[in-house]
């Protein structure tokens, strides 16, 4: 039988965990894409509300949760946390796996947990309309909820592969009110400009953020959120590991290794920043982040600074990256495509805090097969990157005959998404590895930055 934690209701935490007073050094500074000078607050303004600025570059490390987002996190916060004893018996290991389960909020992923705030933080300041960008269509769905929640408009541009490969999330979308456009589009100047040279273009989410950027920009009613790599989504996402630490206590254990996924960042530091802040106070834990070979941004990619969107709008930040025209192959069924890392995550990585790891896509479903048998939960495909490091961590404790505590990020459901499944079961996967020649090629157009 499995373990399931529950924490009560008013232990929803009342804080946000803010890594930035923790981190190993200075942070770099963030430039702006036209003067190639650090952004102050006021270039940020177009694009963002002040309260998610103050955020993005606080200095204090707990930040309040406002009330009227706690209210709204309560509709599935806290999340349980499981003991997965039956895969434990599947795997025959002495380690022990507990799995955060975030699939339970509306939206059946974790997104919510910042897309809320976000849109808290943009209806107080007066925004009327909000257009962002989805690549598998969790956040998508998410803040398309969120600005359902405080009523706002909402128009999302969804990468086109996964436009095509996953329609009931587009509409969850449209159920959520949201406008939903497939990615390059003929709605935006960067839009128009792929199309120009790759008509036949399956979108990457470093096009898809250029027109949502371009989109806000020129519109004073509308502003810009975005799904993960920025400090404040961060934030936001670390209520995951608060309520983790709080929920193995209970338990009576405390992880040697903490595992989440890793596209741009979010899933992962959610899961991950609040150990950090134990490892930097001498814990003796492993932090690691699961990534797809097909697009190895920790793993394979350099640490620059580079534009976070393909038509060199967005702003400049020092991170891990495939290159600003880093554009996934459209066999990759896993998610988690986006060129960059957090620039949060990549220092961490940088500086040795956090190992990451890239895994070929049939391995991980695989494990999430196996998961499913064994816990009965369906994973989101982007969730199976951790799954997979899981059971990789799990079998090399049954190698060496030693006890293990594993905890890991189950960041959402895959009943939305069986058509990767369908893919997986029909043989239709290929284990993608990107070639070095192309990130090579994509390495040479990064800005120059004397920083």
């Amino acid at each position: 039988m499995d373990t399931k934690i529950l924490l009560p209701e008013d232990r929803i935490p009342k804080q946000w965990y803010n890594i930035i007073p923790d981190m190993p050094g200075p942070l770099a500074p963030v430039i702006h894409p036209g003067t190639l000078q650090p952004v102050t607050p006021d270039d940020l303004l177009p694009l963002f509300p002040i309260g998610l600025i103050e955020q993005e570059v606080s200095p204090n490390r707990w930040i309040d949760i406002p009330d009227e987002v706690r209210d709204i996190y309560r509709l599935w916060r806290p999340s349980p946390l499981f003991r997965a004893h039956r895969l434990e018996k599947a795997l025959g290991t002495p380690a022990k796996i507990y799995y955060k389960y975030e699939g339970g909020s509306p939206a059946g992923s974790h997104k919510p947990n910042t897309a809320i705030p976000q849109a808290y933080y943009n209806k107080i300041a007066g925004t009327k309309r909000i257009a962002s960008e989805t690549g598998a269509g969790q956040w998508g769905s998410s803040i398309a909820l969120a600005c359902q929640m405080f009523g706002l408009e909402c128009t999302v541009y969804m990468v086109k592969v996964s436009f095509n490969q996953k329609p009931y999330r587009k509409s969850m979308m449209q159920l959520w009110g949201a406008e939903v456009i497939a990615s390059p589009s003929d709605r935006t100047n960067a839009g128009r400009a792929i199309l120009a040279e790759h008509p036949d273009s399956n979108g990457s989410l470093g096009i898809a953020i250029s027109e949502a950027v371009e989109d806000a920009a020129t519109r004073e009613d509308t502003r810009y959120a975005l799904g993960s790599v920025l400090n404040h989504v961060c934030l936001h996402q670390t209520i995951i590991g608060l309520e983790a630490k709080e929920q193995l206590a209970i338990a009576g254990d405390y992880p040697d290794v903490v595992i989440g996924c890793h596209g741009g960042g979010s899933n992962f530091a959610g899961i991950g920043f609040p150990f950090v802040a134990d490892k930097a106070n001498g814990k003796n834990i492993r932090i690691v982040a699961m990534e797809p070979t097909s697009c190895p941004t920790l793993t394979k990619g350099v640490y620059e600074f580079d534009y976070g969107d393909t038509a060199k709008m967005a702003p400049i930040s020092k991170m891990y990256t495939l290159g600003h025209d880093f554009m996934p192959p459209g066999i990759h069924a896993g998610g988690l495509r986006y060129h960059g890392a957090s620039p949060l995550v990549s220092q961490l990585v940088h500086a040795g805090v956090v190992e990451a790891l890239a895994v070929p896509q049939n391995a991980c479903f695989e494990a999430a097969v196996l998961f499913s048998k064994s816990e009965g939960i369906i994973p989101a495909p982007e969730s199976s990157h951790a799954i997979r490091g899981a059971i990789d961590e799990a079998l090399k404790a049954k190698e060496e005959g030693k006890e293990r505590v594993i905890l890991f990020n189950l960041s959402g459901h895959g009943h939305v998404d069986m058509t990767a499944y369908d893919a997986y079961f029909s043989g239709k996967l290929e284990d993608y590895e990107y070639p070095e020649e192309a990130i090579k090629e994509s390495l040479t157009h990064l800005p120059k930055v004397s920083f």
